[in-house]
This record gives structure tokens, C-alpha cells and sequence, in this order.
């Protein structure tokens, strides 16, 4: 039975108070606690080359979080009764809940999580600093004072000893398939990458994090090497197969290590004690990638919207330019606005979806809850859902806010009293240069590479079982680092949905003049050799597409995509380019 606010004795509001605060607090540790227990399951997956379960496992620990979520919030609406929504109970409950986890790593993870269970309890649209912890008070960095476990080997004089001592340290459950070979290849392999880039101090130290990292098919050991005045991030992917683990890579750039720790790749596991630790450490080789997207690559969503929500807001109150609709053409199904001055995407669903689109909200919503859950192999945006945020009219272009209104009604609010917008839903992403803009407005290598990334993505994406479904460059972005990104979500399917057709042969000379198929089309059929005709691609970049890519315009190569994909084959999309550093194994 709960205890009622209006009858209780202040000696028995105060130990209610603290037992909800106290509930809320196991409930973290109860999800957290699930979280590392999967999470600590990866070393055993790789060990066994699982894969299928290494999947299984990432897509149940991107579940966890609503669960937990949904089980705290029932627990206090059973524990507080008819005060389930009195905001004053839940004032005191938030001062609590403060003290129980002040001494508490990663305290800022709890505090998300009471606001998870405030914002549902109470629909709050914006922020209410009474019940919830505001966002963009919070530094989750601030109170990082100790450093993440790491290890240090000191160069004596020899590379080839300094890497024979790490992957001593850094064994797995299956055996280096010739750990000799590896050491001196690793040590080749830093010597070239002095070279090329004009270092000639020698390498002093190299400090590597305990925690391995284990992201698809691949572990990672993540650090840094370093010289007299100059630093460098250093990653070695190992790869484990029936002979055993070798190192498939070497990467000792910011660019590479950034590809990586991409907000277009699935989370790592990787089961760590603070995580702030090693956000503080990542940040220190990846200066530019911004907080909230290293929270998020670490498996911490949560905290990583958090994160960019608190990134944005404060860049709100430091620039005073407006929220303007995104570059690229106008899309049927989605509203694209941006804020010129900070480098994200914000994307809600039109109320109407017009012809020749078919699809309706729901659908919509389904294809991004899939990217979420799925490998997105490198080729796929990382797109944040926010509901009910609040921003300042005065913010919006005239354009933009005409638009909102005729066009997205049902789920933007305006409170003209408070000067605010409300948006129930909408999606956050990373913003890149749309493609068919980039081709156009780059130097002709520039544009031929991208073309032929282009392609890559497409190859990548089917071998995850993702068909794009519009090919079109428009839904396509280029990123700082030149890669390809799908963000178009609405046709998205999988590869094996599909039903990849030949072009059949035309009977008559009248057929071939119709401007309708003479032939029937289902639902689910495609034709990869009409791809190239809706591709706004000029005669370079054409030549370039198709000298490295002619074949995924044919339906013979998607029907073996798709023979492998059922037959259970692993297929990989690797988050480094093997063209770009050497890829070594013995035999």
C-alpha cells in the first residue's frame, strides 16, 4: 500500500521519499548491471567466432534501456499511488536520489535514467528542472578524476621487443596463429607510418587500454604512440579464424581511428568500469569526434543523447543564427531543417506522404527502429529520436516555419504565448554534404572517388542484407573523411526481400517504344540494370562507378549476395580500408 503526501508524518514522507529514491537507484544498477553481463559475453563470442550470437547479444543490449525503463516507471507508479504524478513527491525524490549516487561512477548514466523515467511518467515536453536533471547542467566529464586502466610499454631500443611484450599481454581464448611474425610486421608497419607522414623522432612509448574492444567479427586493442612532441592514435584489429587470431590491421591516424569509432558503425562491446574513463581517453586521439557520439559508439544511447542534447542547447546559447531547411533536394517523406552553425540533421515525418510514395508513418518509423538495432557496417546513419523538445520560435526561418506548419501540424506545437516550438518526434543526425551536391561542386578526383565509395556503400550495405531501396545520390551523404553514408531510411529493406529480376527481352519493336513495362512488375521486384539510368552521375564519374562496380548492376551478383546471406554466410564490411595499410597474417 502506498503512503499518501497529505496523510503521511514528515518522519514517514521522509523515509518514503528515500525508499523511491532508493528504488530508483537499483533499477539503474539492475539494468547496468544486465548491460556488462551481456557485454561481458563478446570475448567468449569471439573466442568461438558466434557471430550470429554477437549479434543476438548487441541487439538485446540495445532493448535493455526501454525495459528497465518500463519496469521503474510501473514500480513507481504502484509505489506512489494517487502522488504517481504529484511533482513536488517527485522533487524530493530527485534530491535523493542526487545523494544516494554522488559518490557513484558514472553518476550522469543514473541521472539519465531518472530522467528516462520522469519524461514518461509525466510527458514533459522541454525540460522541467523540478523533476528531472537538466541536460545541459550536466558535464559528464567533469567528474572524471582518474584515469582509464591502461598499459604502457616503454621503447628500450627495439619495436620488435616492445610488441613481442603486447601481445604477450593481450591474449585470447585462441592461440596467434604466429605471434613472431606479428611483432615484427607490427614493427615494419609503425617504421612506414613515421615515414610517410615525416616523423623522424623515435617512438618512446606506447599506452594501450586494458578493455578490448569487440565490435562484429574483430577485436580491438585502442591506445596511443607516441615520440618527443608528437602523439598518435594507435589500433591493431585482430581477426580469429580456424587457424587462430592474427592482426588483419594497423591503424595510427586520427582519420582511420575516427572511421572506427564512426556514427555510422554498431556499438562496441566493450565492458568497462567508467566509462567517462575512457571517453576522457578516446577523446584525447579523437579531439574532433564530438562527446555524445563517443558515449553512443561505447553502447551508452542513452547518455549519448543526453549528451547531444546538452552539446546543442549550449551551442544555442552561443550563436544566434536560425534554423534553416537542409541543403539537398525537398524530401516527400521527411522534413530536413539544420542550424548552419552546428553540424547536425533534424528530420520529422510530413504529416502527408505524396504520391509516388506509398509508405505511411508507421512504416516509417519501423525502418528506423530497424537501422538502430541492425549492422549498420559503416554505411548507415546513427539517427538519435527525441520527442517533445522545445525550441525558440525567433530561431526559425520564415521559410522554415511555414513549412513546419503546413506541412507537419499534427506533430509540431507553436506556443505562441512562451515564443516556443514543440516538436513531439523527430530524428537527430549527424549532417553531411548530400552526394549529388558534392559531385558537383568537387574537383573531378574528389567526385570520382566519391562515386566509387558509392558503389562500395551499396556493396557494403547488401552484404549486411540491406537494399537501399532508392539508390538515388540525393539520399546519399559524403562525410568529412570522403566515406558514402545512406541516411534515406523510408524504402530500406532487406536484400532477401527482394526479388532481383533480369530486364526481360523485348517481343516486339513496339514493346520497346511503350513508356510503361510491357511486362509485369511485382511489388518486391527490382532490376539492377536500369540503377545507372536514374543516377545524375556525368561522363566521369560514370566511367569510375562503373570500372569498379559494373557488376552490381547485374542481377546475377545480387542473387548470389542473397544465396550467401541464407545459406548463413558471414559476410564483413570492414571498418578500415585494407587498400590504405598493410593487412598481414602467416600464409
Amino acid at each position: 500500500m502506498s503512503v499518501s503526501a497529505t496523510t503521511a508524518e514528515p518522519a514517514d514522507r521522509d523515509t518514503f521519499v528515500q525508499e523511491c529514491a532508493t528504488e530508483l537507484v537499483r533499477a539503474f544498477a539492475e539494468y547496468n548491471t544486465e548491460f556488462r553481463k551481456i557485454t561481458r559475453r563478446a570475448p567468449f563470442n569471439f573466442a568461438s567466432r558466434d557471430w550470429k550470437r554477437s549479434w543476438s547479444d548487441s541487439a538485446e543490449r540495445i532493448e535493455l534501456y526501454d525495459r528497465f525503463v518500463n519496469v521503474a516507471v510501473a514500480r513507481m507508479q504502484q509505489k506512489l499511488g494517487e502522488d504517481a504524478q504529484e511533482r513536488v513527491r517527485w522533487s524530493s525524490i530527485k534530491r535523493r536520489f542526487a545523494a544516494l549516487i554522488e559518490h557513484l561512477p558514472d553518476q550522469e548514466f543514473d541521472k539519465t535514467f531518472f530522467n528516462s523515467v520522469t519524461r514518461r511518467t509525466f510527458g514533459t515536453a522541454g525540460v522541467d528542472a523540478a523533476v528531472e536533471f537538466v541536460a545541459v547542467d550536466l558535464d559528464p566529464l567533469a567528474s572524471v578524476r582518474t584515469e582509464v586502466d591502461t598499459r604502457v610499454y616503454v621503447n628500450r631500443g627495439s619495436l620488435e621487443f616492445l610488441f613481442d611484450e603486447v601481445l604477450t599481454d593481450f591474449r585470447f581464448r585462441s592461440p596467434y596463429v604466429d605471434a613472431e611474425h606479428s611483432t615484427r610486421v607490427l614493427a615494419e608497419e609503425v617504421r612506414a607510418h613515421c615515414k610517410s607522414i615525416g616523423e623522424r623522432r623515435q617512438v618512446e612509448k606506447l599506452e594501450l587500454m586494458r578493455t578490448v574492444f569487440y565490435q562484429v567479427t574483430r577485436a580491438y586493442v585502442i591506445g596511443r604512440i607516441s615520440g618527443r612532441g608528437w602523439m598518435q592514435p594507435f589500433i591493431i584489429a585482430f581477426k580469429n579464424t580456424d587457424r587462430g587470431v592474427f592482426i588483419d590491421a594497423v591503424m595510427m591516424d586520427e582519420s582511420a581511428a575516427s572511421v572506427l569509432f564512426s556514427f555510422t558503425r554498431s556499438y562496441f562491446q566493450a565492458d568497462l568500469d567508467h566509462v567517462g574513463e575512457a571517453v576522457v581517453f578516446l577523446k584525447s586521439i579523437l579531439p574532433l569526434k564530438p562527446i555524445s557520439e563517443l558515449y553512443t559508439v561505447l553502447g551508452r544511447a542513452k547518455q549519448g543523447k543526453t549528451e547531444r542534447y546538452r552539446e546543442l542547447f549550449h551551442h544555442l546559447e552561443r550563436s544566434d543564427d536560425l534554423f534553416v531547411q537542409a541543403a539537398g533536394d525537398r524530401g516527400l517523406v521527411m522534413i530536413c531543417f539544420t542550424l548552419p552553425s552546428f553540424g547536425v540533421v533534424f528530420k520529422l515525418i510530413r504529416d502527408r506522404i505524396p504520391y509516388p510514395k506509398d509508405t505511411v508513418r508507421q512504416e516509417v518509423l519501423a525502418k528506423y527502429e530497424l537501422v538502430f538495432k541492425h549492422d549498420r557496417a559503416g554505411r548507415l546513419i546513427d539517427a538519435q529520436e527525441f520527442k517533445r523538445l522545445k525550441f525558440p520560435i525567433e530561431r526559425f526561418a520564415p521559410e522554415l516555419l511555414e513549412e513546419l506548419r503546413n506541412d507537419a501540424a499534427s506533430s509540431v506545437h507553436f506556443d505562441a504565448e512562451n515564443g516556443e516550438i514543440v516538436f513531439d518526434h523527430l530524428y537527430i543526425e549527424r549532417r553531411m554534404t548530400p552526394l549529388n551536391l558534392y559531385l558537383r561542386s568537387s574537383p573531378r578526383p574528389d567526385a570520382e572517388r566519391a562515386a566509387i565509395d558509392y558503389g562500395q556503400a551499396i556493396r557494403d550495405l547488401a552484404v549486411t542484407n540491406i537494399f537501399p531501396g532508392d539508390l538515388l545520390l540525393k539520399n546519399f551523404g559524403v562525410t568529412r573523411h570522403g566515406r558514402v553514408i545512406f541516411y534515406d531510411y523510408d524504402e530500406l529493406c532487406h536484400v532477401t526481400d527482394i526479388r532481383f529480376r533480369d530486364m526481360p527481352q523485348a517481343r516486339f519493336e513496339e514493346d520497346e517504344m511503350r513508356g510503361e513495362a510491357w511486362f509485369y512488375v511485382g511489388d518486391n521486384d527490382v532490376f539492377p540494370e536500369t540503377f545507372l539510368q536514374f543516377l545524375s552521375f556525368d561522363e566521369h564519374t560514370r566511367e569510375a562507378f562503373l570500372a569498379a562496380h559494373a557488376e552490381v548492376l547485374t542481377a546475377d551478383w545480387w542473387r548470389e549476395v542473397q544465396r550467401r546471406l541464407r545459406e548463413g554466410e558471414m559476410l564483413e564490411a570492414l571498418p578500415y580500408h585494407r587498400h590504405r595499410m598493410r593487412v598481414f597474417s602467416s600464409g
